[in-house]
């Protein structure tokens, strides 16, 4: 599966996975939310219920409850009946009938019942028939029920309010046993409420989950298109055509491996050139010697060259063996030092005495061609400066670069020793002679690569790889009053240095 389709699909799992957990998380939640403000409106219509019966002096509330008209289990309601045990007074009568219409009035829909401390109902807003069945559930619930009650077809949240009666007499006002305004609405109301709540809010959530996914989708889009671009330029990268490499313009992280794939593209592409170049360059100087040596072999051969020009021939072929031997020696060291770890043997070498070594084996070379050599430590510490590298790989590179600078330096060559701020160590070897072609500085330390004079082309390319090796970099200028200079930077020494 695609990447962008396993995104996609991962994507969605979580979606659902969310609405799944907020729909067990939510529901529950939302039955007690609902509960909670039905049982607080049930409780603002009991207060605003026992206010009615307040403001009706003659009402059964208010009325002590000797006086009362009793009501027993099967005949819960206010007795119209001339059967009844008891007859109540016309005034009571007539106020209670007053309630239920201002309850109406009032917009109470809640179920209201009016229980006596006997567990007796003395007053209902329900029905004759539903006030007989509730005589029983109040009987039966009242001491041991909860919060919630079974009907015989319904649960019902009920809400208990206590209602303290007081009679007034002529002399005193004496308290009468409290009674239970009892409050009932059906549960199944409430979940029905709790439904259609959930019903819109899922529908909320799946329509903002569906924009999060289309989002997600577009998001997705903008992230793997670069990648699948970018696979396609490594292929390129894989089938070696690195020139047809082209950047992935992407922002980010994305981007940045974008610009190290092209960059590395570029080297390849670089280097495949430079290795086109060298086998050029090789055969090159190869064949050049082989050719020499052939013609004068053949020559001998065949008694073309005879006498003095035999022993000419001779001498031509022993110098040209020597010149392919010493290219193929320093092919094989250049190869060695690119491919080999184990050649180098690396330790803290003081870079004083290495210059000094350098001019010691060069000064033949500098008193036959008249030149003189400045050295010019400048650098702030009064320590030694020191180096890791190997000492004999590393002084052959500056071998290499002096002897180079010997060949054009027209009188004086200089070496100066400085100390960078992040304690790394230069090297600067300059000469006073013409300078460096500028077509030449940006190949100058590639294999094979000659200038005026130059013997076989590879003594900068290892001088380059055996810096490279002692973790230091070669690069090299024309001088503005003329000249040529080899900078040398190595990084500060972390090894130990050995007295």
């Amino acid at each position: 599966m695609k990447l962008m389709y396993r995104l996609h699909l991962s994507f969605a799992i979580l979606l659902v996975c969310i609405l799944a957990l907020a729909a067990v998380v939510i529901y529950p939640l939302m039955m007690e939310t609902l509960i909670d403000g039905q049982r607080k409106e049930m409780r603002e219509q009991g207060t605003q219920l026992m206010q009615i019966v307040q403001l009706q002096p003659s009402v059964a509330l208010n009325t002590p409850y000797s006086t009362r008209t009793p009501w027993t289990e099967t005949d819960p309601v206010v007795p119209k009946t001339e059967s009844a045990p008891t007859k109540p007074e016309p005034a009571l009568a007539e106020s209670a009938a007053q309630l239920i219409p201002s309850a109406i009035q009032l917009d109470i829909k809640t179920n209201a019942l009016l229980v006596e401390p006997d567990q007796k109902v003395s007053f209902s807003t329900l029905p004759q028939d539903q006030s007989l069945e509730w005589a029983n559930i109040v009987k039966k619930n009242m001491t041991t029920g909860g919060d919630v009650w079974q009907g015989s077809d319904d649960q019902y949240i009920v809400e208990k309010l206590q209602v303290h009666n007081t009679t007034a007499t002529a002399t005193a006002v004496s308290a009468v046993p409290a009674s239970t305004l009892v409050l009932t609405s059906p549960l199944s109301k409430i979940k029905l409420m709790q439904i259609a709540l959930f019903k819109r809010m899922m529908i909320l959530l799946s329509a903002g989950g569906l924009l999060a996914y289309l989002l997600s989708v577009i998001i997705t889009r903008k992230l793997v298109t670069p990648l699948i671009m970018l696979r396609k330029e490594l292929k390129k990268v894989e089938n070696r055509r690195f020139s047809d490499v082209r950047l992935v313009k992407s922002a980010g992280e994305i981007g940045d491996v974008a610009k190290t794939v092209f960059q590395l593209a570029g080297e390849l592409d670089k280097h495949q050139r430079t290795q086109k170049q060298f086998f050029q360059n090789a055969s090159h100087e190869l064949k050049t010697p082989l050719m020499s040596i052939q013609g004068y072999a053949e020559g001998i051969r065949d008694g073309i060259f005879i006498g003095e020009q035999a022993d000419k021939g001779l001498d031509v072929i022993v110098n040209e063996c020597d010149r392919l031997k010493k290219i193929v020696t320093e092919m094989i060291l250049l190869a060695k030092l690119e491919s080999e770890d184990g050649l180098f043997q690396t330790a803290a070498v003081p870079v004083e005495e290495l210059v000094t070594e350098t001019i010691e084996r060069m000064n033949p070379l500098l008193m036959q061609k008249g030149l003189s050599i400045q050295v010019k430590n400048a650098a702030p510490s009064l320590q030694p400066l020191f180096i890791d590298a190997d000492r004999e790989k590393l002084l052959q590179a500056l071998i290499n670069i002096v002897g180079n600078a010997a060949k054009y330096a027209q009188d004086t060559i200089r070496i100066q020793i400085t100390q960078h701020h992040d304690k790394g160590t230069c090297l600067e070897i300059a000469d006073d002679g013409e300078g460096i072609p500028e077509e030449l500085l940006p190949q100058l330390f590639q294999r094979f690569m000659k200038g005026k004079n130059g013997d076989t082309g590879l003594g900068l390319a290892i001088s380059r790889a055996i810096v490279e090796r002692c973790r230091g970099q070669i690069s090299a200028y024309n001088q503005k009053d003329g000249g040529a200079a080899f900078v040398l930077h190595f990084p500060a020494s972390q090894a130990v240095p050995l007295y």
